[in-house]
């Protein structure tokens, strides 16, 4: 029994390895674009002029647009610079509502496991935001960094992912977008 049972084991490791030998060369540019849950959190004061900081908790959907570069330099590894717009949508509290977009531009690490990858993501967002409602209006604008994760999964030269972005923006706190969408290598 054991020795059937490391039998199969090589024998699916053997079947994986020519799908995952190849999964560092897939180099080149790439468009896509992106949908889902949009959030901001508590809402510094000077950014709508009030006195003190908002409690705030909205949501609302937001989508992105993105376009890349892979370098596919290292078998199993891709790495690969991306940049794009982002809309938050208008995400509402209290009457209260935020308007937010913005343009980011991240270095991406990711790890192929055939046709299943793992990555994260690192750089910068350029922002705006404007408030209004509740009583207050206020608008402000920034630059600050970004942090994500994500899975895909790819079909030939068309991936599907499933990621998460959280924005260290000063002016908020916990502005994330969860997002499932799709890009295109050619």
């Amino acid at each position: 029994m054991q020795r059937n049972v490391s039998c199969l084991l090589a024998l699916l490791a053997a079947a994986m390895l020519p799908a995952t030998g190849l999964a560092g060369t897939d180099s080149g540019f790439y468009i896509g674009g992106a949908a889902g849950q949009a959030k901001v959190g508590d809402i510094d004061a000077s950014a709508i002029g009030t006195g003190s900081n908002l409690s705030f908790d909205g949501t609302d959907t937001g989508w992105k647009a993105f376009a890349g570069y892979n370098f596919g330099w290292i078998p199993f590894v891709d790495l690969a610079i991306e940049g794009g717009y982002i809309d938050f949508g208008k995400p509402d509290d209290h009457g209260l509502s935020i308007d937010a977009n913005g343009w980011d531009l991240f270095g991406l690490v990711g790890v192929n496991l055939g046709p299943v990858g793992l990555f994260g993501k690192l750089g910068m967002v350029q922002w705006d935001a404007d408030a209004s409602g509740g009583g207050y209006s206020g608008s402000d604008d920034g630059t600050d960094p970004g942090y994500g994760v994500g899975l895909r999964m790819k079909f030939g030269s068309v991936e599907v992912r499933a990621e998460y972005e959280y924005f260290d923006i000063s002016a908020a706190d916990d502005v994330s977008l969860a997002s499932i969408g799709a890009a295109w290598t050619f």
